[in-house]
């Protein structure tokens, strides 16, 4: 049996066990780290263990789990950082200030890319599509492969529920809309989610009490 072009595994990472991401193109072995927010060592592991090449970090938002140490992963692998959209520069200049709070590190930075709306990021040979997907912050994006009907989206939809909007910069009707018109239109999508266990996109239309059909209609 072929291999599929994408394959992906979940990283666990900083006391709010984000899930970092390993992306990766199964033709070349070229891999983007996905929100890299701490426990570097672990990351590493995990890229090793794969056998993988990492040629850059990507970033959904500017949320210390998620951002806190892209920075030093940048520095140690000397690759790119792409994203999060501009709109979140206000989180990652006090990464600094929220990892004290949080206890665990941040490090300020700028990416090496600011992505937008209708952009494309490479993974090796894979090509994924950016949506500017605001309301958790404004400048969240998530990452889509159409091909294999993936998508990374952080915290825009978990299972069951969806992200919070009650930070500063968040709204609620922003992340609802982004939900119904950037994701809902993709179709059945497997989706890794910032928090928590995998779902796809048509098992939350029909269930999720937030954004479901039920709630929203159709």
């Amino acid at each position: 049996m072929s291999q599929p072009p994408l394959r992906a595994a979940i990283v666990p990472v900083t006391p709010l066990q984000q899930n970092c991401t390993l992306i990766w193109c199964t033709e070349t072995m070229k891999a983007a780290v996905v929100d890299p927010g701490g426990d570097l060592p672990r990351i590493k592991a995990a890229i090793a263990k794969e056998g993988l090449t990492v040629e850059k970090i990507l970033l959904t938002h500017g949320h210390i789990d998620h951002a806190g140490e892209a920075k030093p992963l940048s520095d140690d692998l000397g690759v790119p950082i792409e994203g999060p959209h501009e709109a979140d520069r206000f989180w990652l200049s006090r990464l600094d200030e929220d990892g004290r709070n949080y206890g665990i590190r941040g490090v300020v930075f700028e990416p090496d890319r600011w992505l937008d709306d209708g952009d494309t990021v490479t993974v090796g040979n894979l090509t994924l599509d950016v949506y500017l997907t605001p309301g958790h912050t404004p400048g969240h994006v998530i990452f889509h492969h159409a091909p294999s009907n993936f998508a990374q989206v952080g915290d825009v939809l978990f299972q069951g529920s969806i992200g919070r909007t009650d930070f500063p910069l968040g709204s609620f009707d922003d992340l609802v809309r982004s939900v119904r018109e950037k994701l809902w239109p993709l179709g059945d999508v497997a989706f890794v989610p910032g928090h928590g266990p995998a779902s796809t996109f048509a098992h939350e239309r029909r269930t999720n009490p937030f954004v479901g059909d039920a709630v929203l209609g159709k």
